[in-house]
């Protein structure tokens, strides 16, 4: 993972912070600037400096995957960070004040306090500057988010075709998850989401012991992540014969869905892109029954920038990988989602989704 244009371009962002260090805590952020992977740890960059503190259970990992940082070994006290940023000579250091908690903000101000020699050290909030920067995917970055896009879609092609009924919901996740890791996923991107008959109009429900049954529609909402990063499917399939408000709905939500793609364009703001399926939605008659975002941003994280929501202000760039997801649910009924991940170049939306848009399982 190539990591120095990364940090360069968070050096180049210090100044406008008005901050002469950056303490990085955010897992994902801290995966894009070092390359390390551990659960625990801490990344300290100044203009001259970078610095990756963490336990002795990750050293050597670090030492391998961060070859480019000073890998510094930490206790459970906070009493390191003064230190280094006494060595460093700096006084202002920023934190990601959307990911670390009050608890561990308190911890380091009584280190700070503490540390007779640090008493100027400060401690200056910023608000998600470099998940902003994320946004903007390299060429390295958008191979990974392929490749867990592909393992994804053929994990689903593999699956889908093969539910009965009688088969319960916590088996199609298992065989969904079973297919991605024997093609090389790590792990899941998030918990599989399959939601049959009524079920289906929970946009978050999680597989259980429902069984499927013939003449249900059935939402899948799935990802791998493959070397950090994440991919994010969602399809409805219907088993058995074809039922005419099934047909409807789904007419419905793939409209929406196909003009959002080919209407988004660089300049337009999430909240735009979000209004042109929404509108679609609304004018079929199912406005109140489309209650989340349009979409998000994909890549370390399964939900990043750019938001792409009714109040979304972010404008859409070139470079951006994002989800155009419309649903409708129904209660008592059930539900239909459709969800592809897009990467904006040259001005218009690659789709990077390949799986089969509508399953019919006999």
């Amino acid at each position: 993972m190539k990591t120095t244009s990364r940090v360069e371009k968070l050096r180049s962002h210090l100044e406008n912070q008005q901050i002469d260090a950056m303490l990085i805590s955010s897992p994902e952020n801290r995966r894009y600037l070092s390359g390390f992977a551990g659960s625990a740890g801490y990344l300290l960059v100044t203009e001259k400096e970078q610095v990756l503190a963490t336990d002795f259970r990750y050293i050597e990992q670090a030492e391998q995957q961060a070859p480019g940082y000073r890998i510094e070994r930490i206790t459970a006290s906070a009493a390191w960070l003064p230190q280094l940023a006494l060595n460093a000579g700096i006084t202002r250091i920023g934190f990601e004040a959307n990911n670390v908690s009050i608890a561990t903000h308190s911890t380091f101000l009584k280190a700070i306090q503490d540390d007779l020699e640090s008493s100027n050290l400060e401690l200056i909030a910023t608000n998600e500057f470099i998940d902003r920067m994320r946004a903007i995917k390299d060429k390295d970055e958008l191979e990974l988010i392929e490749k867990a896009i592909m393992v994804t879609d053929q994990a689903f092609e593999d699956v889908s075709t093969s539910i009965k009924p009688g088969i319960t919901e916590k088996r199609v996740a298992w065989e969904l998850e079973k297919s991605m890791r024997e093609q090389g996923a790590e792990g899941l991107a998030f918990d599989i989401i399959v939601g049959a008959g009524i079920n289906g109009a929970l946009p978050h429900h999680l597989a259980d012991d429902t069984p499927i049954l013939s003449g249900q529609s059935v939402v899948i909402d799935m990802g791998a992540k493959y070397q950090g990063y994440c991919a994010d499917l969602t399809r409805t399939i219907f088993v058995g014969d074809l039922d005419e408000q099934f047909e409807t709905v789904y007419s419905t939500v793939l409209s929406a869905q196909l003009e959002a793609e080919q209407k988004v364009s660089p300049g337009m703001t999430g909240g735009e892109l979000d209004a042109i399926s929404r509108d679609i939605i609304s004018e079929a008659g199912y406005g109140d029954h489309f209650g989340h975002s349009l979409g998000h941003g994909v890549g370390l994280a399964v939900h990043e920038h750019p938001r792409v929501g009714p109040k979304a202000d972010n404008r859409i760039e070139d470079g951006m990988v994002f989800t155009i997801e419309p649903g409708i649910y129904l209660t008592d009924w059930g539900g239909v989602r459709i969800e592809d991940i897009v990467v904006m170049e040259g001005g218009s939306a690659r789709v990077l989704s390949n799986a089969t848009k509508i399953q019919i399982a006999s």
